[in-house]
């Protein structure tokens, strides 16, 4: 899919105290008049406190990408009630201006508009009742600016949007290529096993020395099968090493594992609730978590009956698998039993699972798995 990287927005705890610290930073500057000179002439409490609302109003900055609405209306207030306080005009106004970028960037458009309306309505009211610092062409100014910055902001927006439906849809090509060239490589390996298998089966009674060459037949396609699925593979990673190597089952196809289970002799009851839909990583996680369950309970659990419960909520999947088995005694726990991989699954997408003698008896293995958005990573540990 190429080495196109597209901008993201600034991440990290690090990144939100450099924006507010150098906000900050120049609305000092702008306003240390306040502070110092011969031409003081408001009381130091008063100074005090309009020093305290610029630290509110550029502190606030901080929070701004996660909570980018009610940021922008905490320093618009702020800034109203720091002009209308402040003998000094200092460059407070930076910092709404820079909150409003922020909003429109968070993709807030409607609160942004609305919070740019209240700034230009504000300055216009105090224009009217004789603030002489702003006349009518420094508001025409302003209004110019205010619409420029959400509209620079919303474009950014935009523009990130764009970008990762790109990726969405180049990764849904990438992924129906992939399939074609497996179908293509595999495909005849595993007709021709299937004709052979179904000749051997027909005439192992009837010719045993016949049947005996089919499931030699057998043997060598799948050897050939399994040659030519390690060689393309290794391709597919080698062009790039992220691109899914298969198309991604999910929740969709639970019921062929327990269709599978109830063919190897268990008795499986299976509920699923909830209407969401969870994104295609979560949900390849859910299936290979259910398979490694239910493989696990047909050859180490000694269960007859086991419950497949999938609750689908509105941020979270949550997935139990119980069967009656005699829980501990079982292979549950030993390596190989695929324990620890469910695990990794469930972490790298930010979720938690646990597995262990049930309250009931019997084993249960118990996963959620939130729908934040992956990582690399934990597409990678999905994909495995």
């Amino acid at each position: 899919m190429g080495d196109r990287r597209s901008p993201r927005p600034p991440h990290g705890r690090l990144r939100d105290a450099a924006l507010a610290g150098a906000v900050l930073l120049v609305v000092s500057v702008s306003s240390v008049n306040s502070l110092i000179g011969d031409a003081r002439g408001e009381p130091w409490p008063t100074t005090a406190f309009s020093w305290a609302l610029i630290l509110l109003a550029c502190g606030a900055l901080y929070f701004a990408r996660r909570y980018p609405a009610a940021v922008g209306a905490l320093v618009l207030v702020t800034t109203g009630v720091y002009y209308i306080t402040s003998r000094y005009d200092g460059g407070l106004m930076i910092a709404l201006i820079v909150a409003l970028y922020l909003v429109a960037a968070g993709g807030r458009l409607q609160a942004a508009l609305v919070l740019a309306a209240l700034t230009v309505i504000g300055t216009g009211i105090g224009t009217l009742l004789g603030n002489e610092d702003v006349n009518g062409v420094a508001l025409f100014m302003l209004t110019g600016w205010v619409v420029a910055v959400v509209a620079l902001g919303w474009v950014w927006h935009s523009r990130l949007a764009y970008l990762r439906e790109a990726e969405r849809r180049a990764a849904g090509e990438e992924r129906l290529r992939i399939a074609r060239e497996l179908h293509d490589v595999v495909g005849h390996h595993l007709s021709l096993i299937n004709v052979q298998a179904g000749t051997a089966l027909h005439r192992f009674h009837r010719d045993p020395g016949q049947g005996e060459s089919a499931l030699a037949a057998v043997k060598e396609s799948s050897r050939q099968a399994l040659r030519d699925l390690r060689a393309t593979l290794g391709v597919l990673r080698q062009a790039d090493e992220e691109a899914p190597i298969a198309p991604a089952p999910g929740l969709d196809r639970i019921g062929e594992l327990i269709g599978s289970a109830r063919s190897a002799g268990l008795t499986v009851h299976s509920r699923v609730a909830g209407a969401a839909d969870p994104p295609t990583e979560v949900g390849l996680a859910a299936y290979r978590i259910v398979q490694e369950s239910l493989t696990n309970v047909s050859r180490h659990a000694a269960a007859a009956e086991v419950t497949v419960s999938v609750e689908r909520g509105p941020e979270e999947l949550v997935i139990e698998v119980a069967d009656d088995g005699p829980g501990e005694s079982t292979g549950h726990g030993t390596p190989g039993s695929g324990v620890d991989g469910m695990r990794e699954r469930a972490r790298a997408l930010g979720g938690e699972l646990t597995a262990g003698p049930g309250p009931d008896g019997g084993f249960r293995v118990r996963a959620r798995l939130p729908y934040g958005v992956p990582s690399h990573e934990a597409r990678g540990a999905s994909a495995r």
